[in-house]
């Protein structure tokens, strides 16, 4: 470490997690409040080599780099991945720490979760410096339990029954996710009409294709539900060109104005221009319904034997500010199921004013700014 280093005190964080915008959002939000703290803090993301990380953070005004880290699987060729990527993964981040090293007086690894975060908390072991979980689930997944083991400190956006231990924060969310745009302002910037109720629809940052599929569904055979609604359409990058211009054409056909489109530069806005949001209910989500009050329909991703995606948006429906949809996937199943209950909520002033009432209950989403206070202390 240099003398300059030593006798000015500089800190670096170093943050470990990818593959989603899940991961990567809440780490720009304590960025966000740790600059606000100290403008002078060095800060790096170390992201997966997943395209969606670096269309993220190629957006942002903070240095991020790749490592190969791959998620655990049980299929031969995808543990080969895990396997392979883990030692060169690991190597990478020890090489980022020294680098910091070399011009802060203390490093601090912070995991974000999920399998970039497992090789760089080892890393982060194996140089010696503080390592600090920060858990985003209400199920925490195999890899922040490990992590969390060894941790200098954990903080956990959500109640875990069995992690006690762990310090609870309030969600997680970036400051421009709330009131940093008006309403009128933010719905033009999608082309929309500055006074008409918007509903908001998303599948995080891949999209959800039973989402979309249900929401053409539910156009196509209700439309009259959705008079006077426009319509803030997220399809993700797994749908075709022929199918975006497909529903498209749905929109247009049942007269609603619509922006439809595979990704959404900045979430703020369309929070801010939403009156409704349907989508999954990743941690990050349901933070930044949270903290945007927004009442939300949600939709659980279907695939996860831990259902962690429900439990984190109990906080929500518990007090009537969301409500949970079992996703069945075939877009029918879902309009025979759901259908009813999704109309009531678009056409009953009542409901939606319920719901926005009670995301008023719920406290400000100050995890941010409690997480980056933690972490400025942390040696």
């Amino acid at each position: 470490m240099n003398q300059h280093a030593a006798s000015s005190g500089r800190r670096a964080f170093v943050f470990a997690g990818g593959g989603t915008g899940g991961h990567i959002y809440p780490a720009l939000a304590i960025i966000e409040q740790l600059k606000r703290i100290n403008p002078d803090v060095d800060v790096h993301i170390l992201c997966s080599n997943r395209s969606i990380d670096a269309q993220i953070l190629k957006k942002e005004h903070v240095p991020f780099s790749s490592i190969p880290a791959m998620p655990v699987s049980k299929k031969p060729g995808g543990l080969i991945k895990f396997l392979s990527s883990w030692g060169p993964s690991v190597r990478a981040t020890r090489a980022r720490i020294k680098d910091l090293k070399r011009t802060n007086d203390s490093v601090v690894l912070v995991a974000m979760g999920g399998f970039v975060a497992a090789p760089a908390a080892r890393a982060g072991h194996a140089e010696k410096i503080p390592v600090v979980l920060v858990n985003l689930d209400a199920v925490p997944g195999k890899a922040n339990v490990l992590i969390g083991k060894k941790a200098a400190k954990v903080l956990t956006a959500a109640q875990i029954a069995g992690f006690e231990s762990w310090e609870r924060v309030r969600p997680i969310v970036r400051s421009q996710t709330v009131g940093s745009i008006s309403v009128s302002n933010a719905r033009v910037s999608f082309g929309l009409n500055p006074n008409a109720k918007t509903l908001l629809i998303t599948g995080g940052s891949q999209g959800a294709t039973s989402i979309n599929r249900f929401m053409r569904t539910m156009i196509e055979q209700k439309a009259d539900v959705f008079a006077d609604w426009q319509v803030i359409h997220q399809v993700g990058n797994r749908i075709s060109d022929t199918e975006i211009d497909q529903l498209r054409s749905v929109y247009e056909s049942a007269k609603i104005n619509a922006w439809v489109e595979r990704y959404i530069d900045s979430m703020g806005d369309a929070l801010a221009a939403a009156d409704l949001s349907v989508g999954r209910c990743g941690a990050g989500s349901v933070a930044e319904c949270w903290g945007a009050k927004v009442p939300s329909v949600f939709f659980p991703y279907p695939y996860h034997k831990d259902e962690h995606q429900k439990h984190n948006a109990s906080a929500l429906s518990q007090v009537g500010a969301a409500v949970l949809f079992t996703d069945l996937i075939e877009p029918e199943c879902n309009l025979s199921e759901h259908g009813e209950l999704f109309a009531t909520i678009l056409t009953s002033e009542q409901t939606r004013a319920d719901m926005f009432d009670a995301l008023g209950k719920l406290g400000e989403p100050d995890g941010a700014t409690v997480i980056a206070k933690e972490l400025m202390q942390t040696s």
